[in-house]
């Protein structure tokens, strides 16, 4: 659980520098949700790692003499995501982010079956879920 400051201040780092999408792990795998946040500020990215999970990776650095090397911290895991979202959403100010994320909150979970096999019905409901989620602007 996030405290109310952690909280503030993650949802402030994700308007600025994060990611809340869906996306394919894998070509025949349906989108699930994940959070990311890129920064050249690895100390950041480690703290916010400690409060919620995922994992770090380097981003390759193409011209070295201008640029600072740069990490993505990316959070797969459902029950991290859902934890964050819920703690953060009060606090976000992107309109398009906090859609996005009660989007998640209320509709996942009701569009995706917990074994992973979809009727033909459940996945036309998963696929209008992606759509709604992508149109949010």
């Amino acid at each position: 659980m996030l405290s109310t400051t952690e909280a503030a201040y993650l949802a402030g780092i994700i308007d600025g520098e994060g990611t809340i999408t869906l996306t394919k792990m894998h070509h025949s795998e349906n989108r699930r949700p994940i959070i990311s946040i890129a920064s050249t500020e690895k100390e950041l990215l480690t703290y916010i790692q400690k409060l919620i999970g995922g994992y770090i990776t380097n981003k390759k650095n193409y011209k070295p003499s201008i640029h600072k090397d740069s990490f993505v911290l990316t959070i797969k895991k459902k029950q991290n995501i859902f934890t964050t979202l819920e703690g953060i959403l009060p606090f976000l100010r992107i309109a398009s982010k906090k859609k996005r994320a009660a989007h998640i909150l209320e509709k996942y979970d009701l569009t995706t079956p917990r074994n992973g096999k979809y009727t033909t019905e459940a996945l036309a409901l998963k696929h209008q879920f992606e759509e709604e989620f992508f149109a949010i602007k």
